[in-house]
């Protein structure tokens, strides 16, 4: 992938909390103060303790002067287009041009249904996105009668207009390959957030946008690349976003250079972090890709004088060689979610060094790879569960804020959903180490003594992880009684999510070599 040329664009993502409007706004206002170019804010119609989008993002826009406002993304099935293109382009002509518009093809259909909207399948929700693209671009273009004849959506001799005052640009909140193709044939721009795209799925997600778009006849420049970006400016560099400004600064300049995102919009609700973001990161990202695009050598931010390192991030475990193997376990990049440490991992003992000169045939190597193998089906997993955690709690409802007995059965069908899945999957785990303790480990144990205290870590990890597993079942339970059940559910999720992606690694750093020599028993 390659630099797409655009120019840079840096702004916020805020929580449009209905408790907190007033704060809501200032954020917007401090957005704008910092010398930032767009304010976000997410559109879920159906959460109570949320404020309208587009009302809120009128508010901000008349409290600001510069700043492009955008829903991200858009709820579709809740937001007929015809009525979404009128408003946003009344809301161009008000704020002198500066809306933007974040679209997706929606989610949480349970929620969307309690109000009315319809539930559509994976497939019908893009092409209904693709006929709703078509109804907004209609009615933005000036001319004649508008018609359109679709499946979801229909325009039979609508009259355009109000017509913005700039291109508003249509920029697409996509994960799945389906919508990846759509954005690239229709789109504007694409929209993902990290925690869902991680920096390492972006080439892969480009290159399908890009496929589409020049099988569409059009440049893959057409497309800008934007990104919801989190982070924290408290850790050591260990993963993405998580350390000094200068860190942030190298990361965000590496995508623009490498990956073409030319904009990076921060999800805070912090104003400190703001404005931090804004005068510390923003001006280095500019002036590292502003140097590589004009070929001269890159300047590197200068590093601040740290703090003593905390234990919120730990640096990335290094994974000994093994060169014959072919076979690379997973590295631990360092990424930590909780405060919380249930061991410490400086104490892990190491096993032999591998042979320098030793071969190892197919059925060794291939041996090896099975437990990389299992342990990414255990990741999936994992992500899996998260990714439902994170759904369910953007379109919850908190029981004090419940007015509707459809909407609370909606909620106990989300909070069952997901104790279901993480029930499951919290077996799985459990049932894969009980193999390994009572198979594969003394298995090892006895073929190479040496790797006795190893082994020994590994199982204490186990029943560590084990009492982790048991605080997420104890957070569903809460989740669904407790006032504080969704924050116990995160921090239960983060926890189990940070000791279990460790040891994984961990265990693949010690154990890959030595099954694929001493087999699996």
């Amino acid at each position: 992938m390659a630099d797409y040329g655009h120019d840079l664009l840096f702004g916020t993502f805020v929580t449009p909390a209905a408790e907190h409007a007033a704060r809501v706004v200032e954020l917007a206002q401090v957005t704008e103060e910092a010398g930032l170019d767009l304010v976000s804010v997410q559109d879920h119609p159906y959460q109570p303790a949320f404020l309208d989008a587009w009302t809120l993002l009128t508010a901000i826009a008349a409290r600001t002067t510069r700043v492009r406002v955008f829903p991200n993304v858009a709820n579709l099935p809740l937001r007929p287009p015809a009525v979404l293109a009128r408003s946003a382009a009344s809301l161009d002509i008000i704020s002198g041009g500066r809306v933007e518009l974040g679209l997706g093809a929606g989610a949480f259909w349970d929620a969307i249904g309690a109000q009315g909207g319809p539930r559509r399948t994976p497939g019908q929700a893009v092409a209904a996105l693709a006929e709703g693209i078509g109804v907004i671009r209609a009615l933005w273009t000036p001319g004649g009668e508008a018609s359109l004849e679709g499946e979801h959506y229909r325009l039979r001799g609508a009259q355009p207009g109000p017509f913005p005052v700039h291109d508003i640009g249509i920029w697409i909140g996509a994960v799945a390959p389906r919508m990846l193709a759509l954005t690239g044939r229709l789109g504007d721009g694409w929209l993902p957030s990290s925690p869902y795209v991680p920096p390492d799925r972006l080439p892969e997600s480009n290159k399908i946008i890009d496929e589409a778009a020049e099988a569409a006849g059009r440049s893959p420049a057409d497309v800008r690349r934007l990104y919801n970006i989190v982070g924290t400016f408290g850790g050591r560099g260990g993963g993405f976003l998580q350390g000094p400004p200068e860190v942030w600064a190298e990361q965000l300049a590496e995508l623009a250079l490498d990956q073409g995102v030319s904009a990076f919009i921060l999800a805070s609700d912090g104003a400190a972090s703001i404005r931090r973001f804004a005068a510390e990161v923003v001006p280095a990202v500019r002036e590292l890709v502003a140097a590589a695009r004009a070929g001269a050598p890159a300047p590197r931010p200068e590093p601040e004088p740290q703090a003593p390192a905390t234990e919120t991030i730990r640096m990335a475990a290094k994974v000994p060689a093994a060169p014959n193997l072919g076979v690379v376990p997973t590295p631990d990049d360092g990424t930590r979610l909780s405060e919380e440490r249930v061991w410490d991992e400086s104490a892990r003992p190491t096993g032999p060094a591998p042979d320098p000169g030793r071969r190892y045939t197919r059925h060794e190597q291939a041996a090896g790879q099975h437990l990389i193998d299992v342990h990414d089906h255990l990741r999936a997993e994992l992500a899996q569960v998260r990714d439902i955690m994170e759904q369910v709690l953007a379109g919850a409802m908190d029981p004090g804020v419940a007015r509707s007995h459809i909407n609370t059965m909606t909620m106990r069908q989300n909070n069952w959903t997901l104790g279901t899945y993480c029930e499951t999957y919290c077996r799985l785990v459990t049932v894969h180490h009980t193999l390994e303790d009572q198979s594969l480990f003394p298995h090892l144990r006895r073929a190479d003594s040496r790797l006795a205290p190893v082994i020994d870590r590994l199982q204490a990890e186990h029943h560590a992880i084990h009492g982790v597993i048991e605080r997420v079942d104890r957070a569903l339970v809460s989740f669904v009684s407790a006032p504080d059940g969704a924050k116990e559910l995160r921090a239960a999720v983060d926890l189990l999510t940070d000791t279990l992606l460790s040891h994984l690694s961990y265990e693949e750093r010690e154990l890959v070599e030595p099954i694929a020599r001493l087999g699996m028993g």
